[in-house]
């Protein structure tokens, strides 16, 4: 057994997971995962930058995560950075506050590198299931990008394309700091038309629709399965493997872009950091299931995150 923390730190949320690796076995076995919604994307798409408020509280996170590690004591540590920070033109101050706090610098990956370690979290536990058709088709709807992979044991394509939860609302639903409540038919039109456009793009490299099962990851599909599940309270157990067919997606997609934020807010299981942005992420899930005609959504709690701690193994 090897003790490792992985860090995935997104555009909307920073995630922390310490485990204990077994790599003969196959077993990751959890002893603390946690989440912090930190909006660390706050804004680039249309500034370019980190901003001070976002960079704070996402150091913040960090320093929790820290005293976590130290207290579990993890042996290996590894810090994935995502979109957000692949895109800012000040990542130097975010990896630098990152280092004096962890003391380990955040690896700012690829969109293929995020893809190979979603699918690796993803589907190590499907191996073997003969309910659920191969190939896979993994869908890592993040913040500010949205992963694609196809593959069987292992990956045969993938591809990341610039439409996530966060940034088609700041991009289509902001105005003048505040978000439409709810929003127009032509904004959310606007959201769909950039989800179409970067599935085309997604289809040039991955073949979408060669998929038998689609697996979504992230909060935005987690979140939407919970809904679906009727739950007054998030439970990640209940969440994980749950399979929600398309006709719950459409429904609770149509739900979720009519109502206002405080309709919203008052979901049990809704994340409060995921109230303005959760109509979007719910929106490019439907179009994946529309564009590769997936009769159901299988839901994964893992991902990214274990991926990342497999790679420590």
């Amino acid at each position: 057994m090897t003790r490792v923390a992985a860090i995935d730190c997104g555009t909307n949320s920073i995630r922390l997971l310490v485990a204990d690796a077994n790599p003969r076995t196959g077993e990751l076995l959890d002893l603390d995962r946690r989440m912090t919604v930190v909006r660390l994307g706050q804004g680039v798409d249309r500034t370019g930058r980190l901003a001070p408020e976002a960079l704070e509280r996402t150091f913040a996170a960090c320093r929790e995560y820290a005293d976590v590690i130290k207290e579990l004591g993890a042996e290996r540590i590894r810090f994935v950075a995502t979109s957000a920070s692949r895109d800012a033109e000040n990542r130097a101050d975010f990896v630098r506050g990152v280092v004096d706090i962890l003391g380990v610098e955040p690896e700012v990956i690829s969109g293929d590198q995020e893809a190979q370690f979603s699918f690796t979290g993803a589907t190590k536990e499907l191996t073997g299931r003969t309910d659920l058709a191969q190939p896979y088709l993994v869908v890592d709807i993040g913040g500010g990008s949205t992963e694609f992979v196809v593959g069987t044991d292992s990956v045969r394509a993938a591809r990341s394309v610039d439409v996530g939860c966060v940034r088609m609302t700041e991009r289509h639903l902001v105005h003048d700091g505040k978000v439409s409540d709810p929003p127009s038919e032509a904004e959310t039109g606007g959201i769909r038309a950039d989800i179409e456009a970067a599935l085309d793009l997604a289809e040039e490299t991955v073949p979408l629709r060669e998929a038998r099962t689609l697996v979504g990851l992230a909060g935005s599909v987690t979140t939407v399965a919970a809904i679906a599940l009727g739950l007054e309270e998030y439970d990640s157990a209940a969440i994980h493997h749950a399979r929600i067919p398309y006709e719950q997606v459409v429904e609770i997609t149509k739900r979720l872009l009519s109502s206002t934020h405080a309709e919203r807010a008052a979901i049990g299981a809704m994340h409060p950091g995921r109230v303005d942005v959760i109509g979007s992420g719910a929106l490019v899930l439907l179009a994946i299931m529309e564009r590769i005609d997936a009769a159901e959504v299988v839901v994964s709690e893992h991902d990214i995150l274990d991926g990342i701690a497999w790679s420590l193994a």
